[in-house]
């Protein structure tokens, strides 16, 4: 990825200022706001002064809670537009069946999504999308105990398989046969492997590089294969809410360009892959 070092360095010093100062989390829905108004060049917002964000928590290393803030990698990007827009962040922890729908987008409840989300067919029936953002993959993780490394090797000997319901993963392991179960967050999906209630677990890359950080976890559990599903991830906004699709592309597009990007996926993601180091 190629970098201007005359924008590199402030923009990016102020994307990760604004990240803890510009984060307002609620959980649930409501908003007790000023009503909806208007950020930089005209983009509509639902709240006055806010660009309000749905989410769905935990999900590391995209959005979880870390000393008493909403932090990670999606947060940090998403900051970026609310910069550009001259306003400040607010997120809302919401159920990820609904971004399929994008029925608080629909309800005024949220401008954005932002939920590690894949960009699917599906889904763009219901929202638009921003270009991607991240490309992920799917990985397998298992109990040390279980002996198992692939999805074949779990079919063979018929052992118990977990997702996160609503998701990728859990749509690609139905499509391999499996009848997985299912977890409402990625933190139950690793306490569900940890009590032995499935032997292994289908999730994105990155999270479970993130769990595999801790001790405990790397010393009782093993990364398995890797599955390329060609996933992109991108922010959704309400269907014909084109302005603030523009806004959310050039943030993300002037990250890559700047190497914000970059010195953002380093921080909240791990090295760089190869092909952009």
């Amino acid at each position: 990825m190629s970098t201007t070092a005359g924008r590199k360095s402030p923009r990016f010093r102020a994307a990760l200022a604004a990240v803890p100062a510009a984060l307002l989390f609620t959980a649930g829905c409501s908003s007790d706001g000023e009503g909806p108004g208007e950020a930089a060049g005209g983009v509509p917002v639902v709240e006055k002064g806010r660009l309000t964000t749905c989410t769905h928590l935990p999900y590391p290393p995209f959005q979880f809670e870390r000393g008493g803030k909403v932090v990670g990698f999606d947060v940090a990007l998403v900051d970026l537009v609310a910069e550009d827009l001259g306003v400040e962040q607010k997120i809302l922890d919401t159920p990820f069946e609904n971004f399929k729908t994008g029925a608080f987008l629909n309800s005024g409840e949220c401008d954005l999504a932002a939920a590690g989300m894949t960009i699917t067919d599906e889904r763009e029936k219901n929202v638009d999308f921003s270009v991607p953002y991240f490309d992920a993959t799917q990985a397998v993780l298992a109990s040390k105990r279980s002996g198992v490394r692939t999805l074949a090797e779990i079919k063979a000997r018929k052992l118990r398989l977990g997702a996160q319901a609503e998701t990728t993963g859990e749509s690609y392991a139905k499509s391999q046969g499996f009848d997985p179960v299912a977890f409402e967050s990625s933190d139950a999906v690793l306490n569900g492997l940890r009590t032995g209630q499935v032997d292994a677990v289908v999730i994105d890359y990155p999270v479970v590089q993130g769990w595999l950080k801790d001790k405990a976890n790397a010393a009782a559990f093993v990364l398995g294969e890797n599955v390329d599903t060609g996933e992109r991830y991108g922010f959704s906004v309400k269907k014909g809410n084109d302005r603030l699709r523009a806004a959310i592309d050039k943030a993300i597009t002037d990250a890559k360009a700047d190497g914000t990007y970059d010195k953002l996926y380093e921080e909240w993601i791990g090295p760089l892959p190869e092909a952009r180091r």
